[in-house]
């Protein structure tokens, strides 16, 4: 199953969720690409998420607004389901309207490949982007080690380019887990390190865990300021 975490009271940019794309929400148009590959059930903190959902033929439930992430609210979403512990459960962000369906497909299939693996607790992917869009705060940049396993997420840059370097691998805001797994990650403490990026998925690798990687060919532009929903408007008419 495909859960879509949809928050009304975000900082950076409120109501984002329900902002036009292409004459529909946001979260309706990330939904529509997220319905080719599973069952999509949408997460809401808002009974008018939850409204313009279900006029738009998707599933929805209403969470707590207390959530500290998308992932624990998805969390709960999947125990309302009642989903069983081996169900594999994509996360997929509401404000990425733009994303492929091979890049949902690729997450799937590593979270299904890694089930069986109790030190791996989430799945997620990366494309490559250049010095100039690594520098961009928003953009959140991990490094691997030779598995394709997370080694550190960050809004800086990393790795450090002491001398000459412009390849840097962006993390997309796309999640894997099984139901057992999502329910461990989101009974630990929040780390650290997870308040100060404001990652969550730091808070696995804070407490031992994994985090696998894949890498994926997209164009997806993840919208998290006003400025980037014009800039998808923008491409939207090119």
């Amino acid at each position: 199953m495909i859960i879509i975490p949809a928050r009304l009271a975000s900082t950076r940019f409120p109501n984002k969720v329900l902002a036009e794309i292409d004459g529909k929400p946001m979260v309706i148009k990330t939904a529509e690409a997220a319905s080719t590959i599973d069952e999509v059930l949408i997460a809401a903190d808002d009974e008018t998420v939850v409204k313009i959902a279900e006029e738009f033929g998707f599933n929805a439930v209403l969470t707590s607004k207390s959530h500290k992430s998308g992932t624990d609210r998805i969390n709960e979403a999947a125990a309302r389901a009642g989903l069983s512990d081996d169900e594999i459960i994509i996360n997929v962000q509401a404000d990425e309207p733009f994303i492929e369906t091979d890049v949902i497909k690729a997450v799937y299939d590593l979270t299904k490949s890694n089930s069986l693996n109790s030190n791996i607790l989430m799945n997620s992917a990366y494309k490559i982007i250049d010095m100039e869009n690594a520098q961009n705060p928003n953009i959140v940049k991990v490094i691997t080690d030779a598995s394709e396993l997370a080694l550190y997420f960050s809004r800086s840059l990393i790795p450090y380019p002491r001398d000459t370097h412009n390849e840097y691998k962006a993390h997309l805001g796309i999640y894997g887990f099984t139901r057992k797994a999502l329910s461990k990650f989101c009974s630990f403490s929040h780390a650290p390190l997870e308040h100060i990026e404001k990652l969550e998925q730091l808070r696995t690798l804070y407490h031992g865990y994994k985090i696998a990687m894949v890498r994926v060919k997209s164009e997806s532009i993840g919208i998290d300021t006003p400025e980037d929903l014009e800039k998808a408007k923008k491409r939207l008419k090119g």
